[in-house]
C-alpha cells in the first residue's frame, strides 16, 4: 500500500489585499509592486527605492527581508510523517503549497490520499484540494484530518462524496489502524476517531479517543533547523466565545515540563534547535508547570517563543524569570480594552490585567505581539473607543486588530445569538446590536491607519510573517522595531497620505534615518 500525504499551509492570509498600493505589495506571493507605485517612489525620493533590495552592511552586508519560507519545518506535517514513519508506511508527503501554487507532481499511484486540514478555513479551499486529489487519483480511498475537518465532519462527508473517511481528533494511534483497515487487516470499527458515511447515507461518528500525550513520543524532525515547532497540548480549559479550537480537541491535555525540557534538549542535540516555537493556544499554563519550568529552563539554555493570556504576567518578577528562562517572544490576545467587551467573550481577564501585564513588558528583552478585536457581538463604537486610544497612544510592540468573523458554526458565541440580534450573511457580512461588519471594517483602518503614523513604538504586524525575524540580528530589540516601523511607514506612505512635496520630504527623511542605522 502507497500513501500520499498532502499536507501544509493554505493559499492565503485572510490579510492578503492589506498590502496592495504599497511598496510590500507581492510581499506574500513573491511578487513585486506595480510599476505606477515604484515609479511614484523615485520621484518622491529622487532615486529608485525597492524595500527588497534593503542590505545591513552595505553591499557586503545580508539582505533586511529574508524570506522565511522554509526556515522552520511544518508541525502538523512533522506530526504525521513521524506516525507514518514509526508505523513503516510507504508514502510521499507533497506540500500543499504546490497545490495552491499550481506547481510539481506527485510521483507514481497511490492507494490512499491523506490531506491535512489544519491550514485550511473555508469550503472553497476544501473543495480545491478535494477536486484536486481526486482528479489525479480517483481510485484512491480519500481521508481527512485536522483541525478544519474536526469541526466540519458531518458537513464535509454530507457534501462531499469523493471524501471517503474523516480521522478526527488524535491520529497517532487511529492513522496506522485505519491503513490496516484500508489494507483488509482490520474492521472499520476497530479504528478509532473514525468518522465515515454508512451506506444508508448516515454519518457514524463514534466518541473520540484520546492518547496519553505524555506517553506518545514527541514529533522528529529531519535534519538541521535553527527553529523547531513544538505542541506541549492539546486542547484548550478556556472557554472564549469566539474560539473554536476546544470543539475539535475537547479533552484538554499537556505535557510535563520534565517531557518539555527532554524534548527541548533533544531537538537541540539532534536538530541544531537554536529556539523553540511552542504552536500550543496557550503555553504559560498551567500555573504549577509554569513555575516548574522557569526553574529548569535557565539551565537548558534554548530560547523559545510562545502564546500566553495576559493575566499569567502579573508583575515584573514574573517577566524576569521568563526573560532568564530565555523566553523571546509572547504572543498575547488582549482582545479588547473595555471590560464588557472582555465579559461577553468570556475572556476571563480585565482590563486592569492587561494594563499590568503591558506594564511588565514594557522594556524588556521579550518581543510581544499583541492581538485586539473589533467588532465582537455586543461591542458598540464607543466601546472600542478605548481599545482605539489604547493601541493609538500606549502600546508598545508588535500588534494586528482582527476584524471579526463567523467561520465556525461551532463557536460558542452562535449561543448568543438572540441577545445581541446577530445576523450573518457570511462569516464577514454580519450585524449585530453594536454594529455591523462595515462599520467595524471602518474602525479597524482607522485604528491602523493612526497607529502606524502617531504611535512611534507600536508596529502593526502583518507583511513581516513572511520574512525571517529580526530582520537585522545585529540590532537590538528596539532598534528592530524602529526598522519594522519605518519600512512600514515607507511601503504606505503614498497610500495613505498621497504623492506631494511633503511626503517626498518624509521618504526622503525615513530613507536617511535607515542608513544611519546601517541599512542603505
Amino acid at each position: 500500500m502507497r500513501l500520499l500525504l498532502l499536507s501544509g499551509l493554505g493559499p492565503e492570509h485572510f490579510n492578503s489585499n492589506a498590502l496592495d498600493g504599497t511598496l510590500l505589495e507581492g510581499t506574500m506571493s513573491g511578487g513585486q509592486p506595480r510599476a505606477e507605485v515604484s515609479a511614484a517612489y523615485a520621484r518622491m525620493a529622487g532615486r529608485p527605492v525597492d524595500l527588497r533590495a534593503l542590505r545591513f552592511g552595505g553591499d557586503n552586508g545580508y539582505p533586511v527581508l529574508r524570506a522565511s519560507r522554509g526556515k522552520a519545518p511544518h508541525l502538523p506535517t512533522a506530526t504525521l510523517r513521524s506516525i507514518l514513519d514509526q508505523a513503516g508506511v510507504d508514502y510521499e508527503w507533497f506540500d500543499t503549497e504546490n497545490v495552491w501554487r499550481g506547481e510539481g507532481e506527485p510521483a507514481g499511484d497511490f492507494d490512499v490520499v491523506a490531506i491535512s486540514t489544519t491550514f485550511i478555513w473555508d469550503v472553497k479551499t476544501l473543495a480545491r484540494i478535494v477536486r484536486w486529489a481526486k482528479d489525479r487519483y480517483p481510485a484512491s480511498t480519500l481521508v481527512l484530518g485536522g483541525q478544519y475537518s474536526n469541526l466540519k465532519y458531518a458537513d464535509i462527508l454530507s457534501t462531499h462524496a469523493d471524501v471517503d473517511f474523516v480521522i478526527r481528533g488524535d491520529a497517532e494511534e487511529a492513522l496506522p489502524a485505519f491503513l490496516r483497515a484500508v489494507a483488509g487487516h482490520a474492521e472499520w470499527d476497530d479504528v478509532p476517531n473514525l468518522t465515515w458515511r454508512a451506506p444508508n447515507g448516515e454519518i457514524k461518528a463514534p466518541p473520540l479517543a484520546y492518547i496519553d500525550i505524555e506517553r506518545h513520543a514527541s514529533p522528529s524532525f529531519r535534519g538541521t533547523h535553527a527553529v523547531v515547532p513544538y505542541e506541549s497540548m492539546r486542547g484548550c480549559p478556556f472557554t472564549c466565545k469566539f474560539c473554536a479550537y476546544p470543539a475539535a480537541s475537547p479533552k484538554w491535555r499537556y505535557k510535563s515540563a520534565e517531557k518539555i525540557v527532554s524534548d527541548w534538549g533533544g531537538y537541540a542535540e539532534q536538530n541544531g534547535a537554536k529556539t523553540i516555537k511552542s504552536m500550543d493556544s496557550v503555553f504559560t499554563i498551567p500555573p504549577v508547570r509554569l513555575r516548574r519550568l522557569l526553574d529548569v529552563l535557565p539551565s537548558l539554555g534554548v530560547a523559545w517563543e510562545g502564546y500566553s493570556r495576559a493575566n499569567v504576567l502579573e508583575s515584573r518578577d514574573v517577566v524576569q524569570r521568563l526573560e532568564a528562562a530565555h523566553c523571546r517572544f509572547l504572543f498575547i490576545g488582549f482582545e479588547a480594552m473595555n471590560d464588557a467587551a472582555l465579559r461577553n467573550m468570556s475572556k476571563k481577564v480585565n482590563v486592569a490585567q492587561n494594563l499590568r501585564a503591558v506594564q511588565a513588558l514594557r522594556g524588556t528583552t521579550i518581543d510581544v505581539r499583541g492581538s485586539f478585536l473589533v467588532g465582537y457581538p455586543g461591542e458598540t463604537p464607543q466601546d472600542y473607543e478605548q481599545t482605539h486610544r489604547f493601541i493609538v497612544d500606549e502600546f508598545r510592540g508588535r500588534f494586528n486588530v482582527n476584524f471579526f468573523i463567523f467561520m465556525d458554526e461551532v463557536m460558542p458565541v452562535w449561543q448568543d445569538a438572540p441577545i445581541y440580534e446577530l445576523e450573518v450573511m457570511n462569516p464577514t457580512t454580519w450585524t449585530h446590536c453594536g454594529m455591523d461588519s462595515a462599520t467595524a471594517s471602518r474602525l479597524r483602518e482607522r485604528t491602523l491607519h493612526e497607529t502606524r503614523w502617531q504611535n512611534d513604538h507600536a508596529v502593526h504586524e502583518l507583511w513581516q510573517l513572511w520574512h525571517v525575524r529580526p530582520l537585522v540580528p545585529d540590532l537590538d530589540l528596539q532598534a528592530n522595531y524602529r526598522v519594522e516601523k519605518l519600512i512600514e511607514r515607507l511601503a504606505y506612505l503614498r497610500k495613505d497620505h498621497g504623492e506631494d512635496s511633503r511626503s517626498a520630504e518624509r521618504c526622503r527623511t525615513m530613507l536617511d534615518e535607515l542608513e544611519a542605522l546601517g541599512i542603505r
